[in-house]
């Protein structure tokens, strides 16, 4: 795969156009360690006790999603305005949501046959590296990162063979009916595995902090945003709490219905995991990572409920094939003069929207782009990374 790099950043470079502007303890299990030891098939992906120092390198995918994640800024909590059809016709192409603006887009449109193809091998070779190293003898950190890496890799990897498409949630895998999510089409030291078992029968049976759930990209709008770099054991914990704090103060994440919360339903999966004395144990998840706004809407609500979710994938056009096409100017031309980029006319005017959302977040004062500060485990300080329980 050290080889792919180049066809990674070669291939999607035109997607990139659209967006310019440790010491280690011994772990004491959690009591939900039990639920996947009962499950003989995943018992052997219980982190180990006395973790190694072994590190795995995620460069490659680090630099993929550079290239072909659209950062699209954070919530306004605005509703995305109407679109209407063009003169003459109904018809609208690309994305309608009102969540449309809201967590950042794969750049699907623009892969080749040769990304997805690069796609379909790292998958492969995520999987092989746990025939090299025992993940559960890793760091709790490395450990995880290796999970979310592997489980959005795939996703993203199984979009990519079937698009153009509108909603992941109903793509099917491999001819057979299974669809994305309950497929188990990853194998991880001999363990055939869906998404939704890396999630519920690995991740948050073993971690007990309910941040781990913004590590995982569904592919579609209503979940959790895709980050602009892959985990690893140093980043972990910030990219985490950085996901936490976009979606739960995104209109995907938070509203009301009258006196009552409304949430995501991604809150239901990990419901028994994380938030059984429900509503009070996901009102106070909320209230850690609450802006203002979404404070305010606490405070005149009780209970909460899980009801909402988009389902419209995450890419720049909604998988939908646009006839027409815009002509855009290329960011990177600096006044040269060069003819500008023709994109279809779908993305462009989405990309028109989310200048007009970040030109906003500017008047108000807001800032765009982020400093992630990473802890580093230094030579005979004895200090390392923030660990995620």
């Amino acid at each position: 795969m050290l080889g792919k790099t180049n066809i990674f950043v070669k291939s999607i470079s035109v997607a990139a156009l659209l967006f310019t502007g440790t010491a280690l303890s011994a772990q004491t299990p959690s009591p939900q360690v039990a639920l996947a030891q009962a499950n003989e098939k995943f018992a052997r992906f219980v982190p180990k006790a006395h973790p190694v120092r072994t590190k795995i390198d995620y460069s490659i995918w680090d630099e993929a999603l550079s290239f072909f994640v659209v950062p699209m800024g954070s919530s306004i909590r605005e509703g995305a305005p109407r679109v209407d059809g063009r003169t003459g016709t109904r018809r609208v192409y690309g994305h309608d949501s009102r969540f449309r603006l809201e967590g950042n887009r794969i750049g699907f449109s623009f892969f080749t046959d040769e990304v997805t193809q690069s796609l379909v091998e790292y998958r492969v070779d995520l999987q092989q590296t746990a025939d090299a190293v025992n993940i559960s003898t890793l760091s709790k950190n490395e450990q995880l990162a290796f999970w979310l890496n592997l489980h959005n890799v795939a996703i993203i990897e199984q979009i990519a063979l079937q698009y153009p498409l509108s909603q992941p949630s109903q793509l099917t895998v491999g001819g057979s009916p299974e669809l994305l999510d309950e497929a188990p089409f990853i194998t991880v030291a001999g363990v055939a595995m869906s998404p939704k078992d890396i999630r519920t029968k690995i991740v948050y049976p073993n971690w007990k902090d309910p941040k781990v759930i913004y590590g995982f990209f569904r592919g579609d709008i209503g979940g959790p945003s895709i980050q602009r770099e892959a985990f690893n054991g140093n980043n972990l914990s910030g990219l985490l709490d950085r996901s936490a704090r976009e979606f739960i103060n995104s209109l995907r994440g938070t509203d009301k219905s009258g006196k009552k919360l409304r949430v995501s339903k991604i809150f239901e999966e990990a419901r028994s995991f994380y938030f059984s004395d429900w509503p009070r144990a996901i009102r106070a998840h909320y209230a850690k990572y609450a802006n203002d706004p979404v404070k305010e809407i606490m405070d005149k609500t009780i209970g909460a409920e899980a009801t909402i979710y988009e389902t419209d994938i995450a890419d720049l056009s909604n998988g939908e094939r646009d006839p027409n096409l815009s002509t855009i100017e290329d960011a990177l031309d600096n006044g040269r003069g060069r003819q500008g980029l023709q994109i279809p006319t779908a993305i462009a005017r989405l990309m028109v929207e989310r200048q007009q959302k970040i030109e906003k977040i500017i008047k108000r004062g807001g800032r765009q782009g982020t400093v992630t500060f990473v802890d580093v485990d230094l030579d005979g300080d004895g200090s390392g990374p923030e660990v995620v329980e």
